[in-house]
């Protein structure tokens, strides 16, 4: 496992994990507010693959502050990682949440890179309430940092799958743990995806897997109109899990894709 930096526009650096290998190209795409290191599981029972892990800009150990949080610049990443990092090679984009919205945006824009995509619990429609993202970005504000200890994070954070993930990606300073990331980053990023793409998605010409988790984040209405927009889409509803279902329903989530 080794892990590079790929150098892009405006001084950002984009940290990638690659776990190695001479079988087809796998890249993975974390969600909004988590890092590379959640998927670390999934990568590794992807034998026989060559996994390469993507911290998002803004995310992990990449920049955190850059100043371009466009859409177009995540794909970007994408994308020179893939060219730079397994050149020749055509990839399958795996992504979670806000990363399946890279993923699939990036496999629209670049065919020729990939393979096959796969979203999970993701979605292209966005929303028209801008109080969803202005929520987000100021529930992450709200975080009474630094947290004294890991414990002290954990009471204030709850118990739900995620927040491993996040406490594991807590920095470590003088005065306690502080956020990983930054709040107003991540509410400029998720207003982006809230831009609908439904052009895109009706356009997408690379074979797509959406999986939903049963207590995930969208209804019935939201998958069934994903569907009906692009009916080749094949779709898989696991028989559990939450919005973070790579982690509370590991086992189905890794059966599903590895048998894709």
């Amino acid at each position: 496992m080794t892990s590079c930096v790929v150098q892009r526009p405006g001084g950002v650096c984009i940290a990638v994990t690659d776990l190695g290998g001479d079988g087809p190209v796998v890249v993975l795409l974390h969600g909004l507010a988590g890092s590379s290191r959640e998927l670390l599981r999934t990568a590794r029972a992807l034998q026989d693959h060559r996994v390469l892990l993507v911290d998002q800009r803004g995310h992990g150990a990449s920049t955190r502050l850059p100043d371009d949080l466009s859409r177009d610049a995540f794909v970007g990443d994408v994308v020179a990682a893939i060219e730079e990092l397994a050149p020749g090679s055509r990839a399958t984009l795996v992504g979670q949440s806000m990363g399946a919205h890279t993923a699939f945006l990036a496999a629209a824009a670049r065919p020729d890179l990939v393979e096959g995509l796969v979203m999970l619990e993701g979605h292209v429609s966005g929303s028209d309430d801008p109080r969803e993202a202005a929520g987000l970005g100021a529930y992450f504000a709200s975080w009474p940092v630094p947290f004294r200890d890991e414990a002290a994070a954990r009471e204030f954070l709850g118990d739900d799958a995620i927040v491993d993930a996040w406490v594991a990606d807590l920095q470590s300073t003088d005065d306690g743990l502080v956020l990983g990331f930054d709040a107003a980053v991540m509410q400029r990023t998720i207003e982006a995806v809230h831009e609908p793409r439904w052009d895109e998605w009706e356009a997408l010409q690379v074979p797509t897997l959406a999986i939903f988790a049963k207590h995930g984040m969208f209804s019935d209405a939201d998958k069934d109109g994903l569907i009906r927009r692009r009916p080749e889409t094949v779709r898989v509803d696991l028989s559990g899990g939450s919005h973070d279902a790579h982690l509370d329903a590991f086992d189905e989530w890794i059966d599903v894709l590895r048998r894709w």
